[in-house]
């Protein structure tokens, strides 16, 4: 493997980031290792959907994009799923279902025909780590850990801008969310879900009311709601509390936080920063993403690069 880095000349690199509600496509400038903005599509993806309604959306997203690029993909997707062979192994976890025991990289070949010679498909939450190590806030650090907040908890943990799944130093497969927190599954206590009904515990609602969600619980807490400030000081002082020994087990010198939850990043901070145990003599910094958006593509693309030489 490389050095992971994109290259300052050549064809632009095809990159697809797959979430839950919708799938991005876009170019990636191997000069400037960022996407051509006006390359950038973004299209709904019904995760519930069949294996072969999944496959046609992302696909047509795909070929949207101007001919003339590598014929080599990047693809950010959520796991569970098997990365080497492209095999989803989604079970119960609530979205894309259908494509449990699908190859995905075969499907998608299969639909872009001469313009994906090779697919190349990578962790969400790594891409997102290593899009913001090249061209974000992780910028500078041998040792980073970077989080996406969101409907769970994703991680990565990068040294030298390369993931680490497998080292004692870093929780199983380099995933936060299979830690435990006061004896529960971590998502339990910090997700969109966890915040919601901690809010809903602290402020019951009337019979007729529904239940708000995670921006307009913000937008509460800035107003001086103390049920609201109290939701978002429990959840990330939590999630700073399970985190701690394994920043320090890995010396990490800094913790990137991306992801929808992190819009509300005025409210994480304190909490997340006091349950991590960080004081003004830390050297470990707690820092939003540069790049949200762009950072699954930027890394995307470097993990295509990185691992062109492999056999395909």
């Amino acid at each position: 493997m490389t050095d992971g880095a994109v290259r300052p000349s050549g064809a632009p690199v095809p990159v697809l980031d797959i979430g839950g509600t919708h799938v991005t496509a876009a170019l990636v400038d191997p000069g400037t290792g960022r996407p051509v903005p006006s390359s950038v599509v973004r299209r709904p993806l019904a995760s519930d959907g069949t294996a072969e309604g999944i496959l046609d959306t992302i696909a047509l997203a795909a070929l949207e994009l101007p001919a003339g690029h590598r014929p080599w993909w990047g693809v950010a997707v959520p796991g569970p799923f098997d990365y080497d062979t492209g095999v989803g192994r989604f079970t119960d976890i609530g979205k894309f279902e259908s494509l449990s025991g699908v190859d995905v990289g075969a499907g998608l070949r299969e639909r872009l025909g001469r313009r994906a010679e090779r697919v190349r498909f990578l962790n969400d939450a790594d891409a997102f780590a290593i899009g913001e190590y090249h061209a974000g806030a992780a910028a500078g650090h041998e040792r980073v850990v970077c989080l996406t907040l969101g409907t769970g908890v994703g991680s990565s943990f990068l040294r030298g801008g390369l993931p680490v799944h497998d080292d004692a130093r870093v929780p199983p497969g380099g995933h936060v969310h299979r830690l435990t927190l006061r004896g529960r599954p971590l998502e339990e206590s910090v997700s969109r879900r966890a915040l919601r009904a901690h809010y809903a515990v602290l402020a019951p609602l009337a019979e007729d009311g529904g239940l708000p969600d995670v921006h307009e619980i913000a937008a509460l807490a800035r107003d001086g709601d103390p049920a609201a400030s109290e939701a978002f000081r429990h959840v990330f002082s939590g999630l700073g509390d399970a985190l701690a020994p394994w920043i320090t087990r890995f010396a990490a010198t800094a913790v990137v936080v991306g992801g929808s939850i992190a819009q509300s990043w005025d409210l994480i901070r304190p909490p997340l920063s006091a349950g991590l145990g960080l004081t003004g003599g830390t050297l470990v910094r707690l820092l939003p993403a540069r790049r949200p958006a762009e950072a699954p593509l930027i890394g995307a693309a470097h993990w295509t690069l990185a691992t062109a030489a492999e056999v395909p």
